[in-house]
């Protein structure tokens, strides 16, 4: 009789929520692996979540750049890692929304591999080129490209990213030949267009503006639908190239079949280091807009925009075997 009571007690215990789990969470150091190398927004914003949620949670969290394959090698590395909380991936749009559509052969899938845990914001990016190149808009970046009968070349931060497909989807629009060199992030990517080895690229503003204020590189055109409060004057692509719209936005997932518990407790800590002024102002002066949805928002939002995409990478025809 005591056998089948203590199996009923057992039973019972492991439908419970495991707010146990919870509370004890998090005991040793949480991973941010983040899909760039040092210095792009992804990058910045992870550091500096890190520094705020190791103070909340008096435990280190610590951010792994695994830059490379367009942010495959950050996404196979998380969705594989123990469903405990302790792996989360730093992923844009590119990695939860471009990526599915833009490879033929995707080794993971967004919507079925990771738990989300929260759209966390957008960031802009700038449409820079060296001060060498005779471009001062996107008018000359595309008269540029129709002079020359190779076209002109252009770096990002690796096949498959925002950076990547917002300029294929230019050359879509438009028509322009405009040649993809794919690089490990922004630190090369940015540095090869200052010098000149490509033409443009597109950038986050902690990654291009340093070199902006040196007298490097020239802002000719921000990705927004509307132009950023940041730099007014600054026109958006769309005003030379109607149609264009590719936006960037930042989110946390964590493993499949994490544990809700946790996936919440994560999500609210965030909100609230997220939501301070302080830290709304820091991050708006990097040119990134505070989100900070719930994870069924995040979800729901994946969802729109992997249909959204879809049709984005199609009328781009980009494409990455």
């Amino acid at each position: 009789m005591l056998r089948f009571l203590f199996a009923a007690v057992a039973a019972l215990a492991a439908g419970l929520p495991c707010d146990g789990v919870a509370q004890s969470f998090p005991a040793r150091p949480v991973r941010l692996v983040v899909p760039y190398g040092s210095g792009g927004a992804p990058d910045v914003l992870s550091r500096t979540l890190a520094q705020k949620l190791g103070e909340r949670f008096d435990q280190q969290f610590i951010v792994d750049n695994r830059p490379g394959a367009g942010g495959i090698i950050a996404a196979e590395n998380v969705a594989r890692s123990p469903a405990d909380g302790y792996s989360l991936f730093v992923a844009d749009t590119g990695h939860f929304a471009i990526n599915v559509s833009l490879y033929g052969h995707l080794p993971y899938d967004p919507l079925r591999d990771f738990e989300p845990v929260m759209l966390v914001a957008s960031t802009p990016l700038f449409l820079a080129v060296g001060v060498m190149q005779p471009v001062k808009s996107v008018a000359d970046l595309l008269a540029l490209a129709r002079s020359r009968p190779e076209g002109i070349a252009y770096g990002s931060s690796g096949s498959g990213s925002p950076h990547h497909l917002a300029m294929a989807e230019i050359g879509a629009l438009t028509g322009a030949n405009l040649v993809h060199i794919p690089y490990k992030g922004v630190a090369q990517s940015v540095p090869a267009v200052l010098t000149g080895d490509v033409v443009a690229v597109f950038a986050g503003l902690p990654s291009i503006m340093p070199h902006v204020k040196s007298g490097k590189a020239r802002l000719i055109a921000v990705n927004t639908r509307e132009r950023t409060p940041l730099m007014p004057d600054l026109p958006t692509v769309a005003e030379t190239v109607p149609g264009f719209d590719v936006g960037v936005s930042i989110g946390i997932l964590a493993p499949a079949g994490t544990p809700a518990d946790i996936v919440r407790k994560l999500n609210m800590e965030l909100k609230a280091v997220l939501e301070a002024p302080d830290m709304v102002e820091r991050l708006r002066a990097l040119g990134i807009d505070v989100i900070a949805s719930t994870p069924e928002q995040f979800a729901a939002a994946m969802r729109a925009d992997v249909d959204r995409y879809a049709r984005v990478v199609k009328d781009s025809g980009a494409h990455v075997d």
